[in-house]
């Protein structure tokens, strides 16, 4: 086998020249993506143990363990694997099904031995639990995949892998959704005939949780409390309703179907118009395994976008990634995102994490002759005007600009925390702590100054640490937008956290609010119960030297040096993030106005190739001016005044005065557009 190397791309995997004719924004087909599966597939294989039960990609062991790395090789690249042939109906040239009919045999022979081939047994997610995601993953293959592979292998093969998938159902999964692998394995043992008492109750078991966790809007919190990401679309979602429509059980299909469609309403102007996916949340590793929704409508029928936007966003996604150093010079997926970065990945990352990637190719099973495969491209949500979109369950707001196709997504609803954690002082989670996110910007690592953050630092005693608080449990107030996508808002509240060497004063509280319109976001803050003397500092985008990031203060703020972060980002290697900062005693309110982005009609973040396209699409003369002009008058900063005395409401003048106006109220929080705007 060769050595690890960097440099890889679409090339190294085969995929074809692009198509610009059926796929005018991309240049992706479904050819694209059959090549991108075979030639991941291709490359993982190469580092097959004999008898082909474990892949041991190169690279640092996950806290699991390299045995448990292999068996993570096998499973996730399986499932990439059944959704390649099961699309293909059984057409296997490349003999794949055989090498993984063979590995399940040597695996599931003598399982938890310490061999070159034997898979580790099934354990508690406390102790031994990782195997158990595995099992779910090696399930659905088996389960789609069954005519040609599990149907073909003898009774001691298929009572051997039995049991060693039923300790999935008989250990403990972690509380949030595990839970939904246990279904899965119960899921497949049903379809196969092996149903009985224990995978009914795994089954009932995980749907009954599932509802604990339904929030509305099509969003569901990843266990309890409040933690909403891209496992929204890539667990919460496809694995009850993917084995609803594999039993063909109309009713489970009716109940978890128009969640799915009302989920990607709102999760589709998340994508970039270069095709990038929100930097947000854990797991970011998976990469285009946040597509995985929108093929999952494609595929169920459940979905509000059209064919062409549907295959817009998984092309333009997959295509992203594979532009951007995902894949090696061996053709394997990297640990990190564009190429390896240590700061995106979990403990529990391991050299095979990356490929739950696979599940962007659930669009697979969407037969060929499909419109989501032979319909033109359209335009992506984010390739449209400027938009304000309030996620009101989750309590985000997604805000996007058409001019350059980037997307933000400002956070006011979502942590990582457990309910029992309640204001602990820990490091702050960067993926989820932080006030907003966006398709290509940061966050900065743990140990360098925080991007989109609002902290407070106490003047404490003489020779007593100084040190700035964190934001840790999120308490939404409320989201909004326009009907048009005008404007937009979202507001929460939280307890300023220091560590336990920093006495923290009792009701010190911080009430944020974001109101967006065109490319600029106001940031509201209003400091309650401070003491004498305490500093506040707001940071903005941690942009790249190729990305302009603003930072306006507005008031009680003034602008401070830039913040150092070596470290950098995802996206750039080191970064200064604009700071501003001011003083509160008792209560205050700070405003400053942030801007991520060119002006209006600048065209930098979308794919290339296409200028006729947008040619079409733009306005006649007369309403090319107007639009013009109102861009021009909307790109300037806005401004604010704030009302003196208790009630202190933030009045924000769009467009330099020239433009909307809204109102910003605390105590009780009202967001509104004054009478007569």
């Amino acid at each position: 086998m060769r050595e690890h190397s960097a440099a890889g791309g679409p090339g190294v995997l085969g995929i074809p020249e692009p198509d610009h004719v059926r796929s005018p924004r991309t240049g992706y087909t479904r050819a694209h993506w059959e090549a991108a599966a075979d030639g991941l597939l291709r490359a993982a294989w190469r580092w097959a143990t004999p008898h082909g039960a474990l892949l041991d990609l190169p690279g640092r062991a996950s806290r699991s363990g390299t045995r448990s790395d292999g068996l993570e090789g096998y499973a996730r690249t399986f499932l990439a694997a059944a959704f390649r042939t099961a699309g293909a109906s059984g057409a296997d040239p490349a003999g794949l099904l055989e090498r993984y009919a063979d590995g399940l045999t040597a695996g599931t022979r003598t399982p938890g031995r310490d061999d070159a081939e034997s898979w580790p047994l099934i354990g508690d997610y406390t102790t031994a639990g990782q195997p158990m995601v595995e099992a779910a993953s090696v399930a659905l293959a088996l389960r789609l995949t069954r005519p040609w592979l599990w149907d073909r292998l003898d009774d001691d093969t298929r009572a051997r892998a039995e049991e060693w998938l039923r300790g999935a159902l008989r250990h403990t999964p972690a509380p949030n959704n595990w839970y939904l692998f246990p279904l899965g394995v119960a899921g497949f043992l049903e379809s196969a005939g092996r149903g009985d008492a224990e995978t009914r109750a795994a089954i009932e078991r995980g749907l009954e949780l599932l509802e604990c966790w339904w929030r509305g809007e099509g969003w569901y919190a990843d266990g309890d409390g409040r933690a909403f990401d891209h496992y929204n679309g890539w667990a919460l979602h496809l694995y009850p309703l993917l084995h609803a429509h594999l039993a063909g059980d109309e009713a489970l299909s009716a109940r978890y179907g128009p969640r799915l469609r009302e989920h990607l309403a709102g999760y589709a102007p998340t994508f970039g118009g270069d095709g990038a996916p929100l930097h947000f949340g854990r797991s970011l590793t998976y990469r285009f395994a946040a597509c995985a929704a929108v093929g999952l409508g494609a595929v169920t029928g459940y979905t509000p976008l059209a064919p062409g936007v549907s295959r817009r966003l998984l092309s333009g996604t997959l295509r992203y990634f594979l532009e951007r150093g995902a894949v090696d010079a061996d053709g394997l997926l990297t640990l990190g995102w564009h190429g390896p970065h240590d700061a995106t990945l979990q403990t529990y990352s391991g050299p095979a994490s990356p490929y739950w990637a696979s599940k962007g190719f659930v669009a697979l099973l969407v037969p060929s002759e499909d419109p989501l495969w032979t319909a033109t491209e359209e335009a992506a949500p984010s390739e449209g005007p400027d938009r304000a979109l309030a996620l009101t369950a989750p309590g985000l707001l997604v805000h996007s600009t058409g001019g350059d196709g980037l997307v933000r997504l400002h956070n006011h609803g979502s942590d990582t925390l457990r309910p029992w954690q309640a204001e602990v002082f820990e490091e702050e989670d960067p993926l989820y702590a932080r006030f907003a996110y966006s398709t290509a910007t940061g966050p900065t690592a743990r140990g360098n100054p925080p991007d989109n953050h609002l902290a407070l630092r106490l003047t404490g005693r003489p020779g007593a640490p100084a040190a700035w608080s964190v934001r840790r449990r999120v308490h939404p107030l409320g989201a909004a937008s326009a009907p048009d996508g005008e404007w937009g808002w979202a507001a929460s509240w939280h307890r300023p956290v220091f560590p336990a060497a920093v006495p923290a004063p009792p009701s010190l509280r911080v009430e944020s609010v974001t109101v967006v319109c065109g490319r600029w976001e106001v940031r509201a803050h209003r400091v309650v119960g401070a003491p004498a003397g305490t500093r506040v500092r707001l940071t903005g985008w941690a942009a790249g030297e190729d990305l302009a990031a603003e930072l306006v203060p507005l008031h009680g703020l003034a602008a401070t040096d830039p913040l150092r972060a070596p470290h950098g980002t995802a996206y750039a290697r080191w970064v200064r993030l604009p700071a501003v900062e001011g003083e509160v005693s008792g209560t205050g309110v700070y405003v400053a106005a942030a801007a991520l982005g060119g002006g209006a009609g600048r065209e930098g973040g979308r794919d290339g190739g296409r200028d006729a396209v947008r040619d079409a699409a733009r306005p006649a003369v007369g309403d090319a001016a107007r639009d013009a002009a109102r861009d021009t008058a909307r790109d300037a900063a806005p401004r604010v005044t704030v009302s003196e005395g208790a009630e202190q409401a933030v009045v924000i003048e769009w467009g330099g005065g020239a433009g909307r106006r809204v109102r910003v109220a605390f105590d009780p929080l009202t967001v509104e557009q004054p009478a007569g705007d």
